[in-house]
């Protein structure tokens, strides 16, 4: 019973009955949501015999989980599932409109059920990554007694975004994007389900096609383009839903990326790696993506001028000047046609020669300063421009090298403790090549090797 003296199991079974009412008006996407495990495609590794997610769904499991993946891959639906088929109460948030006084309602109502006829609650969390802080850890005592058995969906990386407390409690499942033969198996499923179009119209094969590119893997998207086509289609009195249908139907598949999330990671790592892979289409790619997707352009570019140093360097030194150049037009002129900027510095670092021998160098001098190598500066290295400096001996037998005919002398530049440690490795790429026999020949006459 409530509070008010209704009884919770009335109001679960009017619940059902009134999505039962609508479902016929209900997105297609939502019409064609698997009633059963039988009915769920991919996520394969998730649901076989005995698999955590199994046993959960089925009624033999007690952990709380979190559904990790993205749009259209099944996490609200194995949630209600978990409810359906084990007969669990099932509550339902959403993060984008639920706060603290919300979840604690939830959970205090769980905890009365649990108290009086022993009966557990399914808390299903859509969008859990947008929960604060302090909204996830008002779940936490309830989420280790048992309290509720929590199945929070995200579209996002949880272990970005999630607080470590929650998670340890929680086996965290990722979802994979449906392949090409499962979107398939559901489009075909939509046409002739009593649930979908019911055999009412045919799809073209050139279209089903296009569907499944469109999706992307994500079985929603392709649930939506192919309801809309069909609208389209019924109300002109046509009886096929074809190329031109869905195409017309949607006109732009939308860019899954969130600024905030895994994706941006994702993208702009894969993005870094093509340019170093000198994969000039494939650095370019990747570019749309984030462009289309509304990154900070400025983002971009300070990654490019990053990229310009660490994997090409002195390989080819106009690198940097041009990844800088990039950033201060984008700064200068804004989007869209700081995208041209962008798009020339990315051509020019994926197509450069790479070298990581600055990094390298870099890297090997900053561990030799942490581990306590640094010595003491040499006394004619020492600044000399103060009153006493002479007395103290410092700059005192410091050669000037360009008193030199080259330029270069024999002089000791780095600390006792250093001397003779060689950190710049210059590659035999690019204008670096050059570099490789000039740097031997210069430690050698600095150093008074023969």
């Amino acid at each position: 019973m409530t509070g008010d003296g209704v009884d919770d199991g009335a109001l679960f079974d009017e619940g059902l009955f009134a999505e039962q009412r609508l479902s016929a008006s209900a997105p297609l996407a939502v019409r064609m949501r698997p009633a059963s495990l039988d009915e769920v495609v991919g996520q394969e590794h998730l649901l076989g015999p005995g698999s955590p997610l199994r046993r959960l769904v089925e009624g033999g499991g007690a952990a709380s989980m979190i559904l990790y993946g993205p749009p259209g891959t099944g996490k609200t639906t194995l949630a209600r599932l978990v409810s359906q088929v084990t007969g669990r109460r099932f509550e339902a948030l959403s993060a984008l409109s639920s706060g603290v006084k919300e979840v604690r309602a939830v959970i205090e109502t769980a905890r009365r059920r649990l108290g009086l006829d022993q009966a557990s609650t399914v808390l299903f969390i859509d969008e859990v990554h947008r929960f604060s802080r302090t909204q996830q850890d008002a779940l936490l005592g309830a989420v280790e007694d048992r309290v509720v058995l929590l199945v929070a969906a995200t579209t996002e990386n949880p272990f970005f975004s999630m607080v470590s407390p929650l998670l340890s409690r929680s086996l965290v499942l990722q979802l994979h994007p449906l392949g090409e033969d499962d979107v398939r198996g559901l489009v075909r499923r939509a046409i002739e389900d009593p649930r979908g179009l019911g055999g009412a119209l045919l799809l073209e094969p050139a279209a089903e096609d296009h569907l499944v590119r469109l999706a992307g893997g994500d079985a929603r998207r392709a649930l939506t383009a192919l309801e809309t086509a069909a609208e389209a289609v019924t109300s002109s009195g046509g009886a096929t839903v074809d190329l031109a249908s869905v195409e017309s139907a949607v006109d732009k598949a939308a860019v899954r990326y969130d600024r905030a999330g895994d994706q941006h990671y994702d993208v702009t790592s894969a993005f870094i790696k093509s340019i170093r892979g000198s994969d000039v289409d494939a650095a370019l790619h990747y570019l749309a993506r984030m462009v289309e997707a509304g990154e900070d352009p400025r983002f971009i570019a300070r990654r490019l001028v990053v990229h310009a140093s660490e994997d090409i360097g002195m390989a080819d030194p106009t690198a940097l000047q041009s990844a800088v150049a990039a950033a201060h037009a984008v700064a200068f002129i804004g989007m869209p046609e700081g995208r041209l900027a962008l798009a020339q510095a990315t051509v020019h670092l994926a197509t450069a020669p790479k070298s990581n021998s600055v990094i390298g160098a870099i890297d090997a001098a900053v561990a030799d300063v942490r581990a306590g190598a640094t010595g003491t500066v040499p006394a004619h290295l020492r600044d000399g421009h103060y009153s006493c400096s002479a007395v103290l001996g410092h700059a005192q037998g410091y050669h000037y090298p360009h008193d030199a005919p080259d330029g270069v002398l024999a002089q000791q530049y780095p600390p006792d403790e250093l001397v003779g440690r060689d950190y710049y490795q210059p590659s035999g790429h690019g204008a670096e090549r050059a570099l490789a026999d000039r740097v031997p020949k210069l430690r050698r006459i600095i150093r008074g090797a023969p």
